[in-house]
């Protein structure tokens, strides 16, 4: 791709367009695009155009812009997650129906804790994470599974900081870090009293592939003071059969 005057890439132009939009800003102007985007305004309504035209981004009445269906339709072509979704629910269903709170999904993606997938009654307690939402590493149950089972590069990285407190419960110091991950390893499994809400704690256990791997983390939020050992062993069960699952349903 051809590179603009200041070096970006048309594709990073692109990306930026897109990553503007989250789950609390769905719609938008060209104009705030552009300026989220750090793109000049002819540019970025260039884009936009071009967006809307192939169907990526769609635009309502008051030509205000929102993400298009066919980039969902893409996205969930042949998607790693949308196959590792399609297996764990089953099994996050039954979690559920047991916990009667909150059943997560995640993965790794970018040294974030990135959420694919979410199960919650209508009474459960409180729950910040959304589907598509992100987390820092340290900063919940699921992504601690998942910095516990990352690469020494990958935990040096994140453990150098800066460790952003999501709660005042969230643990922010390296050494106790290095502590908790080491628990997880030898455990199979993490229990985090508010580290992302102090009303609630976080229990999480790794779901590996056919080789072993660890290639996600499922995750219950219950209210602070819920016993942790029942949900540990659902989640325990239910990761068994994700694996299973995924190794009888290889392309």
């Amino acid at each position: 791709m051809a590179n603009s005057r200041s070096g970006d890439s048309v594709t990073e132009r692109l990306v930026r367009v897109l990553e503007t939009f989250d789950t609390d800003r769905t719609v938008q102007t060209a104009t705030e695009i552009g300026r989220r985007a750090r793109l000049p305004s002819s540019t970025a309504h260039r884009i936009v155009a071009d967006l809307v035209d192939c169907g990526l981004l769609e635009r309502d009445e008051e030509q205000r812009v929102r993400l298009g269906m066919r980039l969902w339709e893409l996205a969930m072509r042949g998607s790693h997650a949308l196959r590792l979704r399609q297996a764990a629910l089953p099994f996050m269903e039954r979690v559920q129906a047991h916990i009667r709170e909150h059943t997560q999904l995640a993965v790794l993606e970018n040294d974030e804790t990135l959420f694919v997938e979410r199960l919650s009654h209508p009474h459960a307690g409180a729950n910040i994470t959304r589907v598509a939402g992100r987390l820092p590493l340290h900063a919940s149950s699921a992504g601690l599974v998942l910095l516990a089972y990352g690469t020494e590069e990958l935990q040096e990285r994140v453990l150098a900081g800066p460790l952003e407190a999501v709660s005042p419960e969230t643990v922010t110091d390296p050494s106790r870090l290095r502590r908790i991950l080491a628990g997880i390893r030898r455990d199979g499994a993490v229990v985090s009293p508010g580290t992302v809400e102090t009303v609630s704690t976080g229990i999480a256990v790794p779901v590996r592939e056919g080789r072993g791997q660890v290639i996600a983390a499922l995750s219950a939020v219950l209210p602070y003071e819920a016993s942790a050992p029942p949900a540990v062993e659902e989640l325990r069960v239910a990761a068994s059969g994700i694996s299973a699952a995924l190794g009888t349903h290889r392309p």
